[in-house]
């Protein structure tokens, strides 16, 4: 009986706070996910202009053109230039304003990757794509 009362109190207090995972509000993760799907969305329109936009400030000094930028992805990053799928794994808050947000991603030719995207909050408060690293996905036990 004690067991249950208790299982009932932390569902109870779970319910009256908001959802975090390691520090980031469900708003945040929300956005963020959004940030990234809206993304691979401009990468497979061929949108850079799009796609550049999500960038953060340091990806837009490597980078300094949509055309500079697209070339990197297209070359570097197959899988994400061409996404079929993405589902979105673990998220993590970092330091600095900083996230980690991992993504399983099916490229066009049936590549799977893990993704795991860099998301920076600016001053303005706006999350944007800092970096992404690409694991195979038996390689990060994916």
């Amino acid at each position: 009986m004690r067991r249950v009362l208790v299982v009932g109190l932390l569902l109870v207090l779970a319910g009256l706070s908001p959802a975090r995972a390691d520090g980031l509000s469900t708003d945040d993760q929300t956005t963020i996910q959004k940030v990234i799907t809206a993304q691979l969305d401009a990468f497979n329109h061929d949108d850079g202009s799009r796609a550049y936009s999500f960038a953060a400030p340091g990806i837009k000094v490597m980078f300094p053109s949509v055309d500079n930028f697209m070339a990197m992805v297209r070359e570097g990053y197959p899988p994400v230039y061409r996404s079929r799928e993405a589902e979105f794994r673990d998220v993590v808050a970092l330091d600095g304003g900083l996230a980690r947000q991992q993504v399983l991603i099916v490229g066009a030719d049936g590549t799977v990757v893990l993704a795991l995207y860099t998301m920076e909050r600016g001053a303005d408060g706006i999350w944007r794509i800092a970096g992404c690293t690409l694991v195979k996905a038996d390689e990060a036990g994916a």
